[in-house]
This record gives C-alpha cells, sequence and structure tokens, in this order.
C-alpha cells in the first residue's frame, strides 16, 4: 500500500475518532441528540465522506487521473505534514474547547452557552478551519487537481454552513454575539 495512502488512513483514524468519541461522550452526558437534522450539515457529512474517499482512492494508484506532480512525492508529504498536524491540533482543541456545547448542525430547541475562550478567542470556526487544512493537506500530497477543485467546492459549502451558524448565534446570543465576531475572526486570521 502506498504510504500517501496510510498518511491519509492514519489521519482518517485519527480524526474521525476525536469526533465519535466527543460525539458519543457528549451524547451520553446530555441524554440529548447532539446532531442537527437541517439539510445543510446533511449534505456536508457526505461531501467531506465523498472528498476523503476520493483521497483515498487517488493516493492509491501510481498515476491517478488530474496528478500535477510539482515536487517530488516525499516534499509533497513534508508539505502535508505540517497542514494535518495542524488538523488534529486545532480539531482536537475545537471539541475540548466546545465542552457540552457541542453540535454538529444547528439544533434550534436546544439553546447552549457562547464560548469564547480557548482556541475560540482566536476563531470563531476552528473545527471548520481544521477541515479546510485537511483538504489543503490532502491536495497538497497528492498534488492533484480533482482534490483542488473538490477543496474549493468545499470550502463555499464551508462558508455557507458558518454564514448559517453565524446567523442563528447572532439571533440567540445577539449583542454578545455581535461583539464576539467583531473581537474574533471567522477563520484565522482577518
Amino acid at each position: 500500500m502506498p504510504k500517501s495512502t496510510l498518511l491519509i488512513i492514519g489521519h482518517q483514524v485519527v480524526f474521525q475518532a476525536m469526533f465519535l468519541i466527543k460525539n458519543i461522550y457528549l451524547q451520553h452526558k446530555t441524554g440529548k441528540s447532539i446532531r442537527g437534522k437541517n439539510t445543510e450539515a446533511n449534505y456536508s457529512i457526505l461531501f467531506f465522506t465523498a472528498f476523503i474517499s476520493c483521497s483515498v482512492l487517488l493516493s492509491f494508484f501510481k498515476s491517478p487521473i488530474g496528478t500535477i506532480q510539482y515536487v517530488d512525492p516525499f516534499t509533497a508529504a513534508l508539505l502535508s505534514l505540517p497542514l494535518i498536524l495542524s488538523n488534529l491540533v486545532i480539531g482536537a482543541a475545537s471539541l475540548l474547547n466546545m465542552k457540552d456545547s457541542w453540535r454538529v448542525g444547528i439544533i434550534e430547541s436546544q439553546r447552549t452557552p457562547l464560548v469564547e475562550h480557548g482556541i475560540y478567542q482566536f476563531s470563531r470556526n476552528p473545527y471548520f478551519l481544521s477541515y479546510l487544512l485537511m483538504f489543503g493537506a490532502y491536495t497538497v500530497l497528492l498534488q492533484n487537481i480533482i482534490l483542488l477543485g473538490l477543496s474549493i467546492i468545499g470550502f463555499i459549502l464551508i462558508h455557507s454552513m458558518i454564514n448559517t451558524e453565524e446567523e442563528y448565534l447572532q439571533s440567540i446570543h445577539g449583542e454578545a454575539y455581535v461583539q464576539y465576531k467583531l473581537r474574533v475572526p471567522k477563520y484565522f486570521i482577518r
């Protein structure tokens, strides 16, 4: 099995395990569903699954469709590693700092406190940022135009989900959320 395939699968095992553990723990602790039933969240889950599956598939072949090799595979792996590590660190910090306010999608019947500490003092949407880092990491690792196109679609999808979520958060937290938006960037840099 190619090393790039092993890297992607190993990364996904860790990344998805963090997500699943948080979801199972929180659902057990609160006794409530933590997953919203909104269409946007469902499409996102399907898209993320498709992107990851496409990445694994493309990594498995020696010369997959869409490969544009700018650097040798070793250098591409070295360039992707900081993105992969940042994805894991930011993802973990997001899940930990959100504590019991973590939700997957919007659940209008549940009200949670506004989280502004930890990584949320640097980014309003760090978990979404971690996905963008994953898109970049796999695109750099595999040097593939198909993944670049999917990454652009992924960014548009994530940006739309963030806008929807931020409208919801502003509707329930009011001026506190407006002030938070003024202090903290949507992604990481203003």
